[in-house]
């Protein structure tokens, strides 16, 4: 199984050390973003966790905490995005993020670490001109400590609209554009550009077409073939490999004007202040009507494949 921290919130920005208690008492509490009553329960532990994906923006607070990892294969997607105080209100400075990542690949190794450029969207202050801009001076900055980029257009999502008005969709023209250029900057500093979760193909310009979580980016981590579980897609046109997400929608205090995961910033700043760094759940604690379920939970190496090679 592998554990994803997180698609709902980024753990590792603002809850850190609720994250590495749970890891030291082997085991989490999930609630149901639809179901609240009802909670999973997750063992971590070295016989059931294959591996940890880590998604962040900000992975400062890991630089000094990661041999508490060191029982298990990582994989750390870190976004660098050039926006302002006023679309990400507590998200680093990218040229902040940027020496943590190179500090970070020192650490784990350059292969254990991808970029994330999204979500890319067009305004009048940010435009095709100041994105290629800002692209290749993070990219420079990166070269040989990440060799794999993926990059997202901007969903627009009920919520995005309400809580970033006047926000547009890219056209299908102006992503052309964006990618030819992306492709030029991720061969100059040799870098692997790929989409996830996109429509469009843009293959034909040597964009790499698949998944930001493959079987095969999985087996250079862990060292294992995986065996493939059956799972549904969580959105359109993402295949990534099967994971279990172990945080919680709104509660992310980076304020991203452009996020799915947000309501509302007054929510989401009303559980942050409920958050219990020894709970077992990330947000509060059980209550007396929550159902609480041992999650079905196994390994999907599979050793039997690597023995027999």
């Amino acid at each position: 199984m592998i554990l994803n921290i997180s698609g709902r919130s980024d753990i590792v920005a603002f809850y850190s050390d609720w994250l590495f208690q749970r890891i030291k008492e082997g085991y989490v509490y999930v609630r149901n973003p639809y179901y609240p009553t009802q909670v999973s329960k997750y063992l971590i532990n070295q016989d059931i966790i294959d591996g940890i994906v880590f998604c962040t923006k900000n992975p400062h607070p890991l630089l000094t905490r990661l041999e508490e990892l060191s029982s298990y294969p990582s994989f750390f997607y870190i976004t660098i995005t050039p926006y302002d105080q006023c679309i990400e209100p507590f998200v680093p400075h990218y040229d902040q993020v940027i020496q943590d990542v190179q500090q970070l690949s020192l650490k784990v190794g350059h292969q254990a670490i991808g970029i994330r450029y999204d979500p890319i969207f067009l305004n009048e202050d940010y435009t095709i001109e100041k994105h290629i801009f800002y692209f290749e001076d993070i990219l420079s900055k990166l070269q040989g400590y990440s060799h794999r980029c993926v990059l997202s257009f901007i969903d627009l999502y009920q919520k995005t609209k309400r809580n970033f008005p006047g926000i547009q969709e890219v056209s299908f023209k102006d992503q052309q554009i964006i990618i030819k250029a992306f492709v030029e900057i991720a061969k100059k500093y040799q870098f692997e550009l790929q989409m996830c979760g996109e429509p469009y193909d843009f293959s034909k310009y040597g964009v790499i077409n698949r998944s930001c979580l493959t079987p095969q980016l999985l087996k250079e981590i862990i060292g294992y073939d995986m065996v493939i579980p059956s799972s549904k897609s969580l959105r359109k046109y993402c295949h990534c490999y099967p994971s279990r997400d172990i945080g919680e929608y709104n509660t992310c205090p980076h304020g991203c004007l452009y996020c799915y995961a947000n309501e509302n910033k007054q929510q989401v700043w009303q559980n942050y202040r409920r958050h219990d760094p020894f709970s077992p759940l990330l947000i509060g604690h059980v209550h007396h009507d929550d159902v609480v379920k041992q999650a079905k939970q196994k390994s999907d190496k599979n050793i039997q494949l690597s023995l027999d090679l």
